[in-house]
């Protein structure tokens, strides 16, 4: 994939992982072709462009509009290789409370992305996913579930356009948005960290860590693939011993289309999961038009053992608190001390 020739557009790409992705690929890639920016938030792409300018990098541009617009998509995708798709609502409260809301960004956008890419001659697509996409239990989950069989499906219609899709999915993000490691850095001066469940554990992986991921599905898809990093769990409590470890703790209760533990990969999955050195990729349940055993041995895969499920609660992988410290002063703040 030569980057000096491409022209990649990010759906919400001024949010955490956008502006991650454009930072990390001007850094990478300075002679990129062109970097377009697509969100519906003026005032959010006026307070990027003081960040990542417009007048120092002449190959980036921002573009106001959303994805259920699908005519706007067509305008924005004119002269574009690949997408980013990373435009959704992701609040669980808020889907629940506003469901077609969320119907509407998430799985009928997600399609006029599908729609308009292979209209326009878009090469590659990558959509980005979510560890509730995997046995939802909430509309958001269910919302995004839907978004990637619309994606992985996709491969199937291009037709003689060849736009190929691919989808990664991965867990929370460490001090994205309403995340919790932010939560409690705001929380810890009054004295207490309120927690849903004690026994509550996610998976954690950090925004270049994310970026990573995407970069490596773009230069490694076939298409219909569903790519899954292997990251590290914590403990909620243990995120609380490392922000604030003399504060009261108190538990109000799981919330409505909550978890105790987060799945990326269930036990059916499993049974058309890959596995690879750092990662694993679910296969499409049809069959496209790439041979699977070539593609166990490009990537020295091998299929996942019988039973086999990923989820923060089984994980072998763990941050403890002292690690939890370290990435907090390392991503979020380096002048974070725990009280």
């Amino acid at each position: 994939m030569d980057w000096t020739k491409q022209t990649i557009l990010v759906t919400g790409g001024t949010g955490s992982f956008g502006k991650a992705f454009i930072r990390t690929v001007l850094d990478r890639f300075p002679d990129i072709r062109r970097l377009v920016v697509y969100s519906r938030d003026e005032l959010k792409q006026f307070e990027m462009d003081q960040e990542i300018s417009t007048q120092e990098f002449e190959q980036l541009r921002y573009f106001i509009g959303d994805v259920r617009d699908k005519e706007r998509l067509q305008y924005a995708l004119e002269g574009i290789d690949t997408v980013i798709h990373a435009a959704a609502l992701k609040q669980v409260p808020a889907a629940e409370y506003n469901p077609f809301e969320a119907v509407k960004t998430n799985i009928i956008g997600a399609q006029n992305v599908i729609e308009a890419c292979i209209e326009k001659g878009v090469k590659r697509v990558v959509a980005l996913s979510t560890d509730k996409a995997a046995a939802p239990i909430n509309l958001y989950g269910a919302t995004k579930l839907c978004s990637d069989k619309l994606f992985t499906a996709a491969n199937l219609y291009g037709g003689r356009r060849q736009t190929t899709f691919s989808v990664v999915r991965y867990g929370n993000v460490m001090g994205s948005r309403g995340s919790v490691i932010p939560f409690f850095l705001k929380h810890r001066e009054k004295g207490f960290l309120p927690i849903t469940h004690p026994e509550m554990t996610r998976f954690s992986i950090t925004l270049e860590a994310g970026v990573e991921l995407v970069l490596f599905a773009l230069e490694n898809m076939w298409g219909g693939e569903t790519f899954v990093p292997r990251i590290p769990s914590y403990r909620i409590l243990d995120v609380a011993r490392a922000v604030a470890p003399e504060a009261r703790i108190e538990v109000t209760g799981v919330r409505p289309g909550e978890k105790i533990h987060e799945e990326m990969i269930t036990e059916t999955d499993a049974l058309s999961t890959l596995e690879l050195k750092d990662y694993f990729v679910i296969l499409p349940s049809f069959t496209p038009n790439w041979d699977i055993e070539e593609f166990k041995k490009t990537f020295n895969a091998r299929s996942c053992p019988a039973g086999f499920r990923y989820d923060s609660g089984s994980n072998t992988d763990w941050l403890g608190v002292e690690q939890i410290r370290d990435l907090i002063k390392q991503h979020l703040d380096p002048e974070f001390a725990a009280e």
